[in-house]
């Protein structure tokens, strides 16, 4: 069964508000009869099965991608995806760099520069480590009061992260596979968790890639928040930011005023390219 408007393989998602009419004589079972207008919602195309979709989640305060530079190494272009996903539902985001105990000091000094640079581009990142108890509090404080999806890699750390803090919900968690280092899938379907009153987790399946949707090539630009500032100022209006003269997002880039990591996401995204993990 398939949504007719999204396309999604799933007519309800986790998050959904939703109205159940019980059966008769069996309180504990119901049908689902009405699904309420969604607030937004957060979708993945499938990147094997052409015109297909599935919704991660809906109703969401904010997006946080857990990602980690080892065991598993997440790439850039990974992040870059679902951000673009999450600022094209108009879903406030953000970063955690987990596993930093795994890092030397020179691959520190790295991650460091990445959260500054998104920091600085409007998601706000932090950098964790369970073992070194490095930024517990301030995980726990940017999950207060909000519903939150938690998305990434498996192996980086979601349940492990969320255990550390609320350790009541006791989620599952797995070591990581000897194999080139990926993590195993211990999330089979999302699952919504309600830490307190005012507080809820999605936990979804650790993806291995992400397939955006499609995007008009004109559009893609609008979900990269540091380019609009300069492309409203370039010569064409229709600029592609790739080659047009008068490009004043090319012009910014050639300055150093936008990061070459987000830029080179743009492009892989614009030239269709196998960039999903």
């Amino acid at each position: 069964m398939k949504l007719s408007r999204t396309g999604a393989t799933n007519p309800v998602a986790v998050g959904d508000i939703v109205l159940v009419e019980r059966e008769q004589g069996n309180p504990g079972k119901g049908l689902i009869t009405e699904i309420k207008e969604r607030r937004n919602y957060l979708i993945r195309k499938s990147v094997h099965k052409t015109g297909q979709a599935h919704i991660l989640a809906s109703n969401i305060d904010q997006l946080v991608v857990i990602a980690s530079l080892k065991m598993p190494r997440t790439s850039l272009g990974f992040i870059d995806r679902l951000l673009v996903s999450a600022e094209s539902y108009s879903i406030p985001a953000r970063v955690v760099f987990n596993k930093a105990d795994l890092l030397k000091e020179d691959e520190f000094e790295y991650v460091e520069a990445l959260a500054e640079m998104y920091t600085s581009i409007g998601y706000p990142a932090l950098i964790t480590s369970v073992t070194e108890s490095l930024n517990m509090d301030a995980f726990k404080e940017i999950l207060q009061g909000k519903t939150s999806l938690l998305s990434g890699h498996s192996g980086v750390g979601k349940s492990t992260l969320v255990n550390s803090i609320f350790p009541g919900l006791n989620l599952s968690t797995q070591e990581i596979s000897d194999f080139a280092n990926k993590g195993k899938h211990t999330t089979t379907f999302a699952e919504m968790h309600s830490l307190d009153e005012d507080t809820r987790i999605i936990d979804t399946p650790g993806i291995k890639e992400l397939g955006l949707l499609e995007m008009e090539d004109d559009n893609l630009s609008h979900y990269f928040p540091e380019m609009q500032p300069f492309a409203e100022n370039c010569k064409f209006y229709n600029c592609t930011h790739m080659h047009e003269p008068g490009c004043m997002v090319i012009d910014a880039l050639d300055k150093g005023k936008l990061p070459l990591t987000r830029y080179d996401s743009y492009l892989s995204m614009m030239e269709k390219d196998d960039n999903r993990r």
